[in-house]
């Protein structure tokens, strides 16, 4: 049964015979979270969760750990990499329609992977127990304590106290070891979701004829893609590791110092500049959810004929707007807080 599920699902899988290589993304994003489980694994060996060591073993790793440099620059220029591959993911499939029916599962699925990751890497980045990963700790989830009633509550439980101290670190430790396994477990329902209907294609017409088998065609697109991508991990990683990094998170966590200027890792600049230009926490928290709540809710609209953006020149539009707006949110988002 093993055997004959995987000739099923990667060898004999019916594949639109036009897909081009933008549908190559989810390959991509698989191998990325493969990377990211077989480096933290081997990370966690030497890391130390404490909050009098983590500092310290971080660095020991860097400097003593046989290849100790390439396992961190890989595991934090990878999440890196995963994020811009699903975002690519993501905005392919919105052009393309891909979530129309009767793909409204496949792109449940898709965001509840999206939000796992945003989860994982938030705590993964909190681990190193910089200025940037304390105090960065120290905002994000004091955010819960906009939820009525229990927002308090849950607060002091995510702190293991009250405040953000080795009862924390340990936490986010432990769950930064888990979530990924969770995050393969919803990867493989997306892809079985998908499977049960099969891709969209450019077109966005739905056909059973013009279709052929996924290998060796797609096998070797796909190769392609891993190749390219390798390439440019490869030269991020040796010649420029630390170009999406904050210098302070080299400073070691310091309670009583507060950075002038905290920023979150890039992937959270847009909701950064949402949530900060709102004065109000439960504002801020209450203009965030709408972002996720819309992506859930548009396999639901009603469903057209013609799927693909380059027949419908005003979703066309509205897309590239939404892109622009989506970059202008990270931009705004990694500048200072002051008068212009």
């Amino acid at each position: 049964p093993i055997s004959s599920t995987l000739n099923q699902h990667l060898i004999d899988y019916p594949t639109p015979s036009n897909l081009s290589y933008w549908w190559g993304f989810g390959s991509l994003a698989g191998l990325c979270l493969v990377i990211q489980i077989v480096t933290g694994v081997f990370l966690a060996m030497h890391y130390t969760p404490h909050v009098d060591l983590a500092f310290n073993s971080v660095e020991h790793i860097m400097r003593d750990v046989e290849g100790g440099w390439l396992l961190r620059y890989m595991h934090a220029n990878g999440a890196s990499m995963f994020f811009i591959v699903v975002h690519l993911h993501i905005f392919r499939g919105l052009y393309h329609a891909s979530y129309s029916s009767p793909r409204e599962f496949v792109r449940c699925l898709g965001v509840v992977i999206f939000l796992l990751m945003i989860v994982t890497a938030f705590i993964g980045y909190v681990l190193p127990w910089g200025q940037m990963s304390f105090w960065g700790a120290t905002v994000i989830t004091s955010l819960a304590s906009a939820i009525p009633v229990v927002g308090d509550t849950i607060v002091t439980w995510l702190w293991g106290g009250f405040s953000v101290d080795n009862a924390t670190l340990n936490r986010f430790f432990s769950l930064h070891h888990l979530l990924p396994f969770i995050l393969v477990g919803a990867s493989l329902l997306h892809l079985a979701a998908l499977h049960q209907y099969g891709s969209n294609n450019p077109l966005g017409v739905h056909s059973e004829m013009d279709k052929i088998a996924f290998y060796p065609y797609f096998y070797v697109k796909d190769l392609v893609g891993w190749v390219a991508f390798a390439i440019f991990f490869s030269i991020w990683i040796f010649y420029a590791p630390n170009v999406l990094g904050h210098p302070d998170n080299y400073i070691p966590a310091n309670p009583m110092s507060t950075p002038p200027h905290i920023v979150p890792e890039w992937y959270f600049l847009p909701i950064h500049a949402i949530l900060r230009s709102i004065p109000d926490k439960s504002g801020g928290v209450a203009a965030i959810a709408p972002v996720f709540i819309c992506l859930l809710a548009l396999p639901f609209f009603k469903n057209m004929y013609v799927r693909s953006s380059s027949f419908r020149p005003i979703h066309q539009g509205i897309f590239w707007l939404l892109l622009a707006d989506r970059l202008l949110l990270g931009w705004i988002g990694c500048q200072p807080v002051e008068a212009p």
